[in-house]
């Protein structure tokens, strides 16, 4: 069978057009969509001494050579996170950032090693006023592509009702009659056995090597996130803590956290926090998610001291990455993400 032909062929390009235009008239409405709110965009670097930590992110790394030929790694980020908070604690209360952002062995019709992340802060504002800005991004994301309906796989969004609020832990008694919380202690501690026994219940596969986020993850893909964004948005809020480890504990109850994901048409759009300010706390659980990436790949990332350092001096705040290029394809109609990227990074390894 012949390869398919490059993006750059001239009728490749021609169906690839519309939703490029598409992309661009998004983007310029969000630009709006920030100024009109007070906010200041900024452009972080890419390069980092840490990519991030969590240990499910596969970043790329590098490295800088000195005029004295010594070498420093360095990482291309999985976020521009650390560096917009650095800008919160410089004195900046709203911020607003488009970043190209790398994930290494990302790659498929939702996926790409380089995509385009927006994010934003509010120093000073609570995680619920995120909220409301995406309920009102969708529905300028879909005016500006004309269109009342975002779209994928055969799946609909009505992005101008008010999307749903759901908690973790209710999502996971409706869709699977999973009872979550009962394996979370009020310290945030959890319980694997107990999880597991109620994933057998509800049929699903438990392994014996499985730890309880192994769990937690399976119940939210195979039964959770299918159920979401249907029909209207959905917020996915209050995560337990120890699957949050860049937010604070919720107030009503210290098993959650205030993190909640915005979903449309079964698809991940967004990630937010009520943004964690305590530097010990943030350095004990940046340890532990590199633990747990050491020992399921073998490898882990440097902390990043200057962003910890930072951390003590930035005031209370909310933060949210959306997908830029998701978003793209939901509003224009794609069904891949490289049909919204104008120049795709070229495929490598199936």
């Amino acid at each position: 069978m012949a390869a398919p032909s490059p993006w750059w062929t001239p009728h490749v390009h021609a169906d690839r057009r519309p939703f490029l235009m598409g992309r661009n008239r998004i983007q310029a409405a969000l630009r709006g969509f920030f100024a009109e709110r007070d906010f200041v965009e900024v452009d972080t670097a890419t390069l980092q001494t840490s990519p991030g930590n969590e240990a499910h992110l596969h970043a790329f790394a590098t490295e800088a050579i000195g005029h004295d030929g010594s070498r420093t790694p360095l990482y291309l980020h999985t976020s521009p996170e650390f560096a917009c908070k650095k800008l919160l604690a410089a004195g900046e209360p709203r911020i607003a950032c488009f970043a190209h952002v790398y994930r290494n062995r990302e790659r498929g019709p939702l996926h790409h090693s380089e995509f385009t992340m927006v994010e934003w802060y509010r120093a000073g504002e609570s995680y619920e006023t995120l909220m409301t800005d995406c309920g009102e991004i969708l529905g300028l994301a879909a005016e500006t592509a004309g269109t009342r309906t975002l779209t994928w796989r055969g799946r609909e969004t009505d992005p101008f009702r008010k999307p749903e609020r759901l908690s973790v832990a209710e999502a996971f008694e409706r869709f699977a009659g999973i009872d979550l919380l009962t394996s979370i202690s009020l310290d945030g501690e959890t319980d694997r056995d107990s999880l597991a026994a109620s994933l057998k219940v509800a049929g699903l596969r438990v392994a014996e090597d499985d730890t309880w986020a192994d769990l937690f993850s399976r119940v939210i893909v195979e039964r959770v996130e299918p159920n979401l964004g249907l029909g209207r948005a959905t917020i996915l809020d209050e995560y337990p803590v120890a699957e949050a480890a860049l937010a604070r504990p919720a107030a009503r109850d210290p098993r959650v956290a205030e993190r909640f994901e915005l979903y449309a048409c079964g698809v991940e759009l967004a990630n937010a926090f009520g943004e964690l300010t305590d530097a010990a706390e943030q350095r004990r659980r940046f340890e532990l998610e590199m633990a747990e990436k050491m020992r399921v790949y073998g490898e882990s990332y440097p902390v990043d001291e200057d962003f910890l350092a930072a951390l003590a001096h930035m005031p209370e705040a909310s933060g949210i990455a959306l997908g830029f290029d998701r978003l793209v394809m939901l509003a224009t109609g794609a069904s891949r993400i490289d049909q919204v990227l104008w120049a795709p990074v070229p495929e490598t390894g199936r």
